[in-house]
């Protein structure tokens, strides 16, 4: 059971872990709060925790990087942990195997509370007072197109029929105090509800929430399957329901304990100019599209409340390290649902998630006797290219699971010794994100490419494998037993490493191996 039901209380559990820095002068929320954040996820810092803000009534406050690596030794996953409910010392492929029984398992769906119960209906504003200009809404880049509302909130909007619920983040630019504009695109679950609403000519309800439970952002950012609602895909991770109450203006629900919502109708047609914005690939493009306009009826928000903002750029930060854990979880279903023995999958949050690392057991030949190295990977690419999860990497390595993906030092050295120049891959063409500036701009602009799948399985044991050079590896047990025994007496440790368990493992030791937390 999570104890962790919203963002105050999470942001407790972070204080006591050390993992939040307290800034008490006063920060302008235009450029100064995410530069200050930036520099935070950059340096592997705790989360800054703006205590005063320009511009704005005494009390609101902002947090930075709720969502990205944790500073805390040892465990950068802390904070999504912490979010889902989890111990923050759970590991990636722990978190993936967590993440991936709740996609699989009974869900639980959000549990409606009474609004004078709700601490997000507070404060209510609607019509004319129902204005952007008391909030601190970020300039978040300079090159941006605006003012960003949301960069770590949570979209809520549902089927005209009413049969799916989606929770989602997006960005969305401030146009003033009653618009908004915002990325509404095709491939997306967003777009595709929108979509359903333009074929009927309606505006599409929405509620947008800031805060709330910490987990709605970490799932909101994941790839959930579609038609699944995301508030009951949460109530599984967290092993409870989601406490939501009824909007103002529509029949969505929000978060009961949400720190901000923002209620209104999305326009039918593409009426507005967004962007740009600098991306979660690192890069601060000079785009623009025509998106939707997001018009405003009404605000709720809660006593001196906090707005969470999520600078993105070049990784590590938010934008990473949600998507890695969700898409890795769908990834790991997806194939063993076909049934490929599959030990975990991870998405390097330093390669910005453009790469998916998949590892299988040392016995998949036994599960799938008479099969090689390049049938095997075939199939897993013939899954992949089949669903939209899995044409969500441009570049997919498959390694034996003597490697631990989201280790990088494990990762770079198995990339650098058991990946071919240029055989034993293969290219499945098929759609592709709009968001990968490693395609050609004509591939982009059609949106359609290839993402290519490296077999880097070691041969056979007894065909061809040779032991991996360590400690471990190379030396007989009587040698390692004698320099075990040696240590223990010079540290006063009576118990080995080979007794503890401890062979020095990304997995054993919690550590995850980013650059950004060491």
């Amino acid at each position: 059971m999570s104890e962790t039901n919203d963002l105050r209380s999470y942001l407790s559990a972070l204080d006591a872990l050390g993992d939040i820095q307290r800034i008490m002068r006063v920060i302008d929320p235009n450029l100064e709060a995410a530069a200050v954040t930036r520099r935070s996820t950059e340096n592997g810092r705790p989360a800054p925790f703006f205590e005063h803000l320009s511009g704005v009534g005494e009390g609101f406050r902002m947090i930075g990087a709720p969502g990205a690596l944790s500073s805390v030794p040892g465990h950068p996953l802390a904070r999504v942990s912490l979010s889902l409910g989890l111990p923050y010392t759970t590991t990636a492929a722990e978190l993936v195997e967590h993440l991936r029984q709740a996609g699989t398992g009974q869900l639980i769906p959000p549990r409606r509370v009474a609004a004078d119960s709700a601490p997000c209906k507070q404060n209510i504003l609607t019509g004319e007072e129902a204005r952007l200009d008391r909030f601190p809404i970020p300039f978040v880049h300079q090159s941006d197109g605006g003012p960003y509302v949301n960069t770590w909130g949570v979209i809520v909007a549902r089927t005209p029929d009413g049969r799916w619920t989606n929770w989602s983040i997006s960005r969305i630019m401030m146009i003033d105090d009653r618009h908004m504009t915002g990325l509404v695109l095709p491939g997306q679950h967003l777009g595709m509800i929108w979509r359903e609403w333009e074929a009927i000519g309606e505006p599409m309800p929405y509620a947008l929430f800031q805060g709330g439970d910490p987990g709605a952002a970490i799932v909101g950012g994941m790839t959930v399957p579609t038609e699944v609602d995301e508030g009951a895909y949460l109530g599984a991770v967290l092993g409870r329901p989601v406490d939501v109450v009824k909007c103002e203006t529509n029949d969505l629900e929000v978060p009961a304990s949400a720190e901000v919502v923002i209620e209104g109708y999305l326009s039918a047609t593409r009426d507005a100019v967004e962007g740009p914005f600098a991306e979660f690939h690192g890069w601060a493009l000079p785009e623009t599209s025509p998106q939707p306009l997001f018009s405003i009826e009404a605000i709720t928000y809660r006593d001196d409340p906090i707005w969470p903002l999520a600078a993105a750029g070049r990784p590590v930060d938010d934008s990473h390290v949600a998507p890695a854990a969700g898409i890795s979880a769908e990834v790991v279903a997806v194939l063993q649902g076909a049934g490929l023995p599959i030990t975990t999958a991870w998405l390097p949050l330093g390669a910005a998630c453009f790469w998916t690392v998949i590892t299988v057991p040392q016995n998949w030949r036994d599960v799938l006797p008479g099969m090689d190295t390049a049938r095997f990977v075939h199939r897993i690419g013939e899954v992949l290219n089949g669903t939209r999860v899995g044409r969500l990497s441009p570049v997919v390595y498959v390694l034996d699971d003597d490697v631990d993906p989201a280790n990088d030092s494990d990762l770079l050295w198995a990339l650098a010794t058991r990946v071919h120049p240029s055989l034993r891959q293969e290219q499945w063409h098929g759609p592709i994100m709009p968001w990968y500036p490693c395609f050609l701009e004509e591939e982009l602009h059609n949106g359609w490419g290839a993402i290519v799948v490296h077999d880097a399985l070691l041969p056979a044991v007894g065909s061809g494998r040779v032991p991996p050079a360590t400690f471990d590896g190379v030396f007989p047990a009587d040698v390692r037993a004698k320099v075990l025994a040696a240590e223990s007496e010079q540290t006063g440790d009576t118990g080995s490493a080979e007794q503890t368990g401890d062979t020095g493992s990304a997995e054993q030791t919690g550590d995850t191996g980013s650059a950004a937390s060491s």
